[in-house]
């Protein structure tokens, strides 16, 4: 039996070869034309292994090609792994893993695509992964973190903030020192203890060290000693130190303060508000008992800053006793406007103060031209009268130390009997206060002048026109001229007696100052056409029949004297009608040349009248020679026509008394 199977084993041995022997042929010729990561398709083609393509495509016949990686991440079509993961290319193929700064919740650290996805932040904070140095405080971001100062730390020289790297040291007291050349025992014992609290200052101390330096302002200008009696110029100088002295030390404290709001009080008066916020899109709003200032936030915080910021405004009640006989200074346009509504009354240098002198300041040091205005109510006891102006100004301190009150870039928004509203575009180092502007009274010689003399042309004016409307003897075309131009200046003159002054209701006054414009230009206008009327008769002294230039004057008089005031008041109203009536008068505004309306048809016919009147001389004087010549003539003429005469009757006598 063994023998048996054993004569089969040949043939069996033949069917197994038989059908290998292609294929290994052609599995040889495949190995010898193919290139690496690549298999043979058949005896003249090659595949590229996944994850490789080469020039040609997947399939290729050259033998010189080759199959190249394919980049999965890269374009034309990159593997999107999902949020917060990235893509790695390998040899052949790719895979995805968390970007850095994130875990797999699932553990595995690669996976294939965005399904697989389960990568989260890491708290390098709380794991204990970050580098932060101990005067630091770790703050954990998206996908990384940052190390922030402490509270009441700041970075050392060199370094900055909120960077991995930050090294920090605690806030240090400001500099303060006393301003030189003056000599004051108050005001050195004032900076010795300003001193004694910059040795004694740290951040945990610093709620003290501000309640202490409000303290300290306040004792100083409640009890100023020996500062009084400096000349005006060094008290100037004083208080443009104190002030922003104050701010500067402020402002360094206040940054180890935690969040919140804070208010400190002195003895004195002295009011001390404190806003520390993180940034937010409301406004800030610091309310005191007689001031509030409203600001926004892009206003008070640094560009790209996410820190806390401060905000300070400072009251310091008792100041204005260093404020004596300091100079106002008022920009070039707020100055015209004044002393031309009040047609030069005003006092030179006459202002008291209204409100406390206030301080601001804010964690933003470029403060010159702030994104926009910060605003701020005063409230005062003082009621501005009808002549008072009140200007919102600041502290500009020379470079001399010294320094004035100015307006610009400060003005009043509203003001009323006990409060006014201001809005500045700057504050650094600037103080913020209202200051009052006194307007000296009328001369009352001037005003019992002004007030006799409309009354008594007013009873002229009267008789004047009833003589031209009830005398109808002496009616003509000249005067119906007079009468018009005598009824205008009447009620002109009336209308300013009674009413130039009520500026009480801004509408009433308004009318007021409107129907005397019109009034006085339709007196002016009448005052031409009794001038041209004028003209026109002397032209025609040598005319007998006159109806011609009756008859004109007749149809044009009452449009013209009438209708273009009424024009030039209609267009003046509809252009600018806020410009009638000014704070102290109801008569036209100087504001942009406003008072031209009256001003220029006022000269424009003084020139035409005047004109007029030198042609109607240069007329008379030629008919005044004309005549004086035919006067001579006739008296040369009367010897000549005697002697002819005589002669005459002569011949004739002597021809009766010779008989032929």
């Amino acid at each position: 039996m063994r023998n048996k199977y054993l004569s089969l084993l040949p043939g069996l041995l033949v069917l197994l070869l038989f059908p290998m022997g292609p294929t290994a042929q052609n599995s040889k010729a495949c190995a010898l034309r193919c290139p690496p990561n690549s298999s043979c398709v058949n005896g003249t083609a090659c595949r590229c292994t996944p994850g490789f393509i080469s020039s040609s495509g997947e399939i290729f016949t050259d033998p010189l090609e080759s199959c190249d990686d394919i980049n999965e991440c890269g374009p034309p079509s990159p593997v999107y792994c999902g949020s917060s993961a990235d893509c790695q290319n390998t040899e052949g193929g790719y895979h995805c893993t968390c970007s850095p700064g994130y875990e797999p919740v699932s553990g595995a650290t690669i996976f294939r695509n965005e399904s697989e996805n389960t990568c989260r932040d890491v708290d390098e904070c709380s794991s204990g992964w970050h580098q932060c140095h101990n005067s630091t405080v770790c703050v954990n971001t998206v996908g990384s973190y940052r190390c922030h100062c402490r509270q009441g730390w700041e970075p050392k020289p060199g370094f900055q903030d909120k960077q991995r790297n930050t090294i920090c040291k605690e806030i240090s007291f400001p500099t303060w020192t006393a301003p030189s050349g003056i000599k004051s025992q108050g005001l050195s014992h004032f900076y010795k203890r300003i001193q004694d609290l910059g040795r004694n200052f740290s951040s945990a101390s610093v709620l003290n060290t501000v309640q202490d330096l409000v303290q300290e302002m306040g004792d100083l200008l409640e009890t100023p000693g020996d500062l009084k009696t400096l000349p005006f110029s060094e008290q100037h100088f004083v208080v443009t130190n104190l002030p922003f002295g104050l701010e500067n030390v402020l402002r360094g404290v206040s940054k180890a303060l935690p969040k919140g709001s804070f208010t400190f009080n002195s003895s004195a008066g002295i009011e001390l508000s404190l806003e520390v916020q993180a940034p937010s899109y409301r406004n800030i709003t610091l309310i005191q008992k007689q001031t509030k200032m409203m600001l926004t936030w892009d206003t008070v915080h640094d560009s790209g800053d996410s820190g806390l910021a401060v905000v300070g405004l400072l009251s310091t009640s008792g100041m204005d006793r260093f404020l004596a006989e300091a100079p106002l200074v008022l920009d070039a346009e707020e100055l015209t406007t004044l002393y031309e509504t009040h047609r030069g009354l005003l006092q030179e240098n006459s202002h008291i103060l209204l409100s406390d002198v206030i301080s601001a300041f804010i964690t933003n040091k470029d403060t010159e031209n702030l994104r926009s205005p910060v605003t701020f109510v005063f409230q005062h006891s003082v009621t501005p009268g009808p002549r008072e102006k009140v200007h919102c100004v600041y502290w500009e301190h020379g470079q001399n130390g010294s320094g004035h009150w100015d307006t610009r870039g400060c003005w009043v928004t509203s003001t009323r009997d006990n409060s006014t509203t201001c809005q500045c575009s700057h504050l650094s180092i600037f103080a913020v206060l209202m200051a009052h502007y006194s307007v000296q009274e009328e001369d009352p010689t001037l005003t019992v002048i002004t007030y006799v003399g409309l009354s008594l042309s007013l009873l002229c004016l009267l008789l004047a026109a009833l003589t031209f409307l009830l005398c109808k003897a002496i009616q003509n075309t000249s005067t119906s001229l007079h009468l018009q131009l005598s009824l205008c200046l009447f009620l002109a003159h009336l209308l300013f007696l009674t009413a130039i002054d009520r500026t009480e209701n801004k509408v009433l006054c308004a009318i007021i100052a409107g129907a005397l414009h019109y009034l006085y230009l339709a007196s002016f206008t009448w005052m031409l056409l009794v001038g041209l009327h004028l003209f026109l008769s002397a032209r025609n002294l040598m005319v007998v029949n006159y109806s011609t230039i009756n008859r004109f004057m007749k149809k044009a008089m009452f449009p013209v004297g009438y209708g273009v005031p009424a024009v030039i008041v209609a267009i003046s109203a509809a252009s600018r009608p806020h410009l009638y009536g000014t704070p102290t008068s109801c008569w036209l505004h100087s504001e942009k040349g406003f008072k031209w309306g009256f001003l220029g048809p006022v000269c424009a016919i003084f020139s035409v009248n005047l004109a007029f009147f030198l042609m109607t001389l240069w007329i008379l004087k030629s008919k005044l020679c004309s005549l004086n010549s035919e006067v001579s003539t006739l008296q040369n003429t009367r010897p000549q026509w005697h002697f002819y005469c005589g002669a005459s009757l002569t011949a004739k006598n002597k021809t009766n008394h010779n008989p032929v």
